[in-house]
């Protein structure tokens, strides 16, 4: 899935320009690069997403389950002070950022997270199967 990112940004930068273009030709759900990006590995009763949210705070960053869905939100807000400056170059981002993941066969429950360096650590257990069980029947 592709985070869309959601901004009220009102500079006219080349960068905006060529996202605009992009949004144009592809759409937001035509977008080949998400926002933020992400790595998952399979560590055998789990697997660990990392996602890479460099300048963010804890506080910056929402985690939300619902429906199925693990939704990833970061915000970043420019202060008024940043916003006057004259910048000759401005790459790095304010706004809103969110990203999605389907929870099928994760134990929604045991989720557990962690943010250190700019990473965010989810660990994801896996759904145990259910096997069916046998039981002996007595005879009267």
């Amino acid at each position: 899935m592709y985070m869309i990112p959601y901004s009220n940004r009102s500079s006219s930068s080349l960068m905006d320009l060529f996202d605009e273009f992009e949004r144009s030709v592809f759409g937001e759900n035509g977008r080949r690069t998400p926002a933020f990006s992400t790595d998952i590995r399979d560590e055998g009763d789990h697997y660990l997403l990392e996602a890479e949210l460099p300048g963010f705070q804890k506080e910056d960053i929402d985690l939300d389950v619902k429906d199925g869905f693990l939704t990833i939100s970061a915000t970043h807000q420019e202060s008024s002070e940043t916003r006057q400056n004259n910048y000759l170059c401005k790459e790095r981002r304010s706004g809103s950022f969110s990203r999605s993941f389907n929870l099928d066969g994760i134990q929604e429950e045991g989720i557990t997270a962690s943010y250190s360096n700019g990473v965010l650590e989810l660990v994801l257990p896996k759904r145990q199967e259910v096997l069916p069980q046998s039981r002996k029947i007595a005879i009267q």
